[in-house]
């Protein structure tokens, strides 16, 4: 008797069962996708603090940059932004050197993830390439505030890493670390607003 696959998909606290090879945008749910962003650790939980800097945490970050990269920027761009990572809500986040190690496979499943979601919210497929250049920039400009402010990093040694961000771009951006009750409902407050904006 053949022996049946393995089980590629994940109950969702929605109820929502979604097929992680093949998934569809109707099984994607905002609640679940902020439920689990919340939870789930950036820089592998290596943060000081008394709560995790949670990829939901990150993705508002990246959001409210992006927007200070391009204040004209239309509105389905900054969902963009705000949406960035939202595949790691059930692949996780993995730092680079382990992304490089697992190899292409996890960008793969990402990028079917990432469709879902984008169509699912009314986002193309993909994002040109032109605006994921400018969320690439800042998401370069979060992990550099990530890494001096709660990773441990020196100012020398981020510089080295993620680039030196323009201080214009960066005034006033203090990192706060909340329970991730909190992050989830300021994720799920930003989703509504920029999408109660969309045409």
């Amino acid at each position: 008797m053949p022996k049946a696959p393995p089980r590629a998909w994940q109950r969702m606290l929605s109820g929502r069962r979604l097929d992680l090879l093949d998934p569809t945008p109707v099984d994607i749910e905002i609640e679940d996708i902020a439920h689990g962003l919340a939870f789930v650790a950036r820089w592998n939980g290596q943060t000081r603090g008394d709560f995790a800097y949670s990829v939901a945490e990150h993705s508002l970050l990246v959001e409210a940059i992006f927007t200070r990269l391009d204040p004209e920027s239309p509105v389905r761009w900054r969902l963009a932004a705000l949406l960035h990572d939202a595949p790691e809500y059930v692949i996780g986040d993995m730092i680079s050197p382990v992304k490089a190690a697992v190899g292409p496979g996890y960008g793969a499943l990402d990028e079917r993830l990432a469709t879902a979601i984008h169509l699912r919210f009314g986002l193309p497929a993909s994002v040109p390439k032109s605006v994921k250049a400018r969320i690439k920039k800042a998401d370069r400009i979060s992990a550099w505030l990530e890494a001096t402010q709660i990773a441990g990093f020196e100012v020398p040694e981020a510089d080295r890493f993620f680039g030196r961000p323009d201080p214009a771009l960066i005034d006033g951006l203090r990192l706060e670390l909340r329970p991730p009750v909190e992050v989830r409902h300021a994720y799920v407050a930003r989703f509504a607003e920029l999408i109660a904006q969309m045409p």
